[in-house]
């Protein structure tokens, strides 16, 4: 098996409060809606979808309850200070919690964290150091 992800999947408990944080709130586009899921378009990398929580639960074979830190943070690197910024206002703006403001971080980067409406975290960071960074825009 290669270190690839081909798709991300991640469940959550409602799909319109989810489609409207991710399209009207951070401006993502749709690649394909079928009802209990959507996957959003991609630049080329892995697509990102939701589908519903008990429905995608039930799939894997496992229980959709869950609570506290699942474990997983999504991370998205940018290419300055200034767009980390502009990301975690926008997430805010949408409805996101703010779990860390935009700042310096404790390895030399900068960033922030938010958590989306079903509290999937995501990290948003920037760092000037090392080359072949994995910049998402």
């Amino acid at each position: 098996m290669k270190a690839h992800v081909s798709t991300i999947l991640i469940g959550v408990q409602d799909m319109d409060r989810t489609r409207r944080f991710y399209t009207d709130g951070l401006g993502w586009e749709i690649r394909d809606d079928y009802g209990v899921s959507i996957i959003f378009a991609s630049d080329g990398s892995s697509l990102v979808g939701f589908y519903e929580r008990a429905g995608l639960a039930g799939q894997v074979g496992v229980s959709p309850e869950g609570s506290g830190f699942s474990g997983i943070v999504l991370t998205y690197v940018v290419r300055s200070e200034a767009r980390v910024d502009e990301i975690i206002a926008e997430a805010e703006k949408a409805g996101a919690t703010i779990h860390k403001p935009a700042g310096p971080l404790s390895w030399g980067g900068y960033g922030g964290t938010f958590a989306d409406p079903d509290g999937y975290v995501w990290s948003i960071s920037y760092s000037a150091q090392g080359e072949n960074q994995p910049y998402a825009e």
